[in-house]
Order: C-alpha cells, then sequence, then structure tokens
C-alpha cells in the first residue's frame, strides 16, 4: 500500500487516507448572509465522491466584519447551521471525513464600515485603516472564536482548524510586523501568542475533537517571525491540546515569496520533528510521488492539497494509479473508474 493511502487516527477520528482538500475561499454567498448555497454543496461533495480523505471548508467567519468579503461563508449566527450540517451530512454520505476553518480577517477585511486589528497599522498603503481592538473587544472576538466552534460542534464536523495564517487576525496577533501593542497581548513572543492562547483554551472546553491550526511558519521578512519562533509556538500548541499544526506561510505583509512545489513542506517538517506535534504540509503539492515521498519521508503527516484539487476532483484516483494503489470506487462509478 502507498503511504499516502495509510490511514490516520486522530483522536477518536479516522481518516481513510492521507489527501486533504485544503481550505479555500469561494466567494459564493451572493446574499451577503454567510449561509450556505447549492455551490458548496456540489463543490465540497464532488471532492467526497473523488476519495479525498478529508475536506477542510474555506474560511468560514466568526463576525461579520471579520469576514475577507461580504460573500464569505459565516459561522456568526446560530442561522448558519443548518445549512453547514447539511454540507457535512452530503459529505459523510461519501464516506469523507469534513472539517471547518474557522477565522477572522482583522486588517485584510475587505467589507464595508470599520475594520479591526491589534493595531491601528494597515497591511498596505491602499488598504484601509484598522482600529485597534480594546482589551474588551479582543474578550469579546475570542468569544466568537469558541463560539464559532460550538456551532461547528452542533453541525456535526470532524475538525475544527484555527485559522492563524496569512496575515489575517490571528497572525497579527503573533506578528510584531502587525503587533504593536504594549498591553497584555503584544510587546514580545509570549503576550503576542495570548490571543490564539486564549481561543485554543476556550474552544477545548467545549471541543473534544481534532483541533487543527494552520500557521504561516514564515513571514519572509527580517523583522518578522520565522520558522525557529513557530516551533517554539507550536510545542505551546501542543501542551494546550492542538493536534496537528497546518504549516503554510506568508502574506502577514507583501513580501516577496519564491514559490516552487513543496517550498513549505520544510516548515512541516522542522514543526513535526522539533515540536513532536502531528503536521500537515501545502504548497504547489500537485504530483502523487512527491505527496507520496512527504508522508512516506516522514516529513508531514497529511499533504494538504489546493489548486490541483480545483483542477481535478478526482486528484486521488489519479494519485492511486501512479503509484500502484488499487483504490475503490464508488458504487456509482465501478464502470468507469
Amino acid at each position: 500500500m502507498a503511504h499516502l493511502f495509510n490511514p490516520l487516527t486522530i483522536k477518536e477520528m479516522t481518516l481513510k487516507n492521507r489527501i486533504v482538500m485544503s481550505p479555500m475561499c469561494m466567494y459564493s454567498c451572493e446574499k451577503k448572509d454567510g449561509k450556505v448555497t447549492n455551490w458548496h454543496k456540489t463543490h465540497y461533495t464532488s471532492r467526497a465522491v473523488g476519495q479525498v480523505g478529508l475536506i477542510i471548508v474555506e474560511a468560514t467567519a466568526v463576525t461579520p466584519q471579520g469576514r475577507i468579503s461580504e460573500q464569505d461563508l459565516g459561522i456568526w449566527s446560530d442561522e448558519h447551521v443548518e445549512g453547514l450540517a447539511e454540507l457535512v451530512r452530503l459529505v459523510h454520505e461519501q464516506d469523507a471525513k469534513i472539517g471547518i476553518q474557522i477565522a477572522h480577517a482583522g486588517r485584510k477585511s475587505q467589507v464595508s464600515g470599520p475594520i479591526a486589528a491589534p493595531s491601528a497599522v494597515p497591511f498596505s498603503e491602499t488598504s484601509k485603516m484598522p482600529e485597534a481592538l480594546s482589551a474588551d473587544q479582543v474578550a469579546e472576538t475570542v468569544h466568537a472564536f469558541v463560539s464559532a466552534a460550538a456551532r461547528a460542534k452542533q453541525a456535526g464536523f470532524d475538525v475544527i482548524e484555527i485559522h492563524a495564517a496569512h496575515g489575517y487576525l490571528i497572525n497579527q496577533f503573533l506578528s510584531p510586523l502587525a503587533n504593536h501593542r504594549d498591553d497584555g497581548y503584544g510587546g514580545d513572543a509570549e503576550r503576542r501568542y495570548r490571543f490564539l492562547r486564549e481561543i485554543v483554551d476556550g474552544i477545548r472546553r467545549i471541543w473534544d475533537g481534532p483541533l487543527f491550526v494552520r500557521i504561516s511558519a514564515n513571514e519572509y521578512h527580517p523583522e518578522g517571525n520565522s520558522i525557529e519562533q513557530y516551533v517554539e509556538y507550536a510545542r505551546k500548541m501542543k501542551d494546550q491540546g492542538v493536534d496537528l499544526v497546518d504549516c503554510s506561510s506568508g502574506s502577514v505583509v507583501n513580501y516577496p515569496i519564491t514559490a516552487y512545489p513543496g517550498y513549505q513542506v520544510p516548515y512541516a517538517e522542522a514543526i513535526k520533528r522539533q515540536a513532536g506535534i502531528l503536521t500537515g504540509a501545502v504548497g504547489l503539492i500537485t504530483e502523487p510521488a512527491h505527496a507520496e515521498e512527504i508522508v512516506a519521508g516522514g516529513r508531514a503527516d497529511l499533504v494538504f492539497l489546493a489548486r490541483e484539487l480545483l483542477r481535478e476532483p478526482y486528484w486521488p484516483r489519479l494519485a492511486a494509479k501512479a503509484l500502484g494503489h488499487e483504490l475503490a470506487a464508488p458504487k456509482q462509478y465501478t464502470r468507469g473508474w
């Protein structure tokens, strides 16, 4: 059996393979209400039919203000639970697991009205100026993440992923490039971690299932966080009960990145080996042999595919064929598999 198709058990959840659909925003809530649409049902369920082991729903906002765009999915209201629960049922019917990434865009939000951040520092010269969160507003935002996790649990998701990457709000708190606070939430690495720590602790009080955190393990700026700092943060996450660190990079500031297939895999490998926690690798991974090498070599435990699964929803079938692994077809497709 190819290592890519080995099962993996995290807490009480067993994934049938190591292939994960990475969260990717669809910007498809045309009514701007954050509710699941027919597009989401078709989009995610098709990847479950394609035999992806774990599907992670796109960044789903914990507050209306925290949306990246007004077309984003939301989980800030109990009214969102029904649609999300239907999405979970559809994916489960196809023998796949499903997670949800809960998120707040912070200063990168493009919604109308005021936006919030750790400090009143815009993302770029052309970006809207954010308002610095007060201590009370920080507490309210922590509560919004915890409430979102409770709704995710109610909807039946198998995994919750906290979005702490790509320059969004949690990443902004973690980074000295965006966090210029001098209170209990900024000033040094420990205090910058406090916002994420409180979110993880709050979620862990109401959620005992698999908990992932997506990070930007390198900010690509000489004054920003590097992999060494994120190894330390990963150790803290492990101590708090985080099960897996999903290792991406960049976007807290506009800074050039040299991207190539697997360019972020060394971050997943470093955190896995040095922090002793499960990791996911992501970043221009398209070829089955490459994905197999990552898992077989112990560099990461899961392989997250993004754009490749937009191009090819049945990528696991192609990977199995390339790796000489016999992958059972959905019974409806047996004649053509």
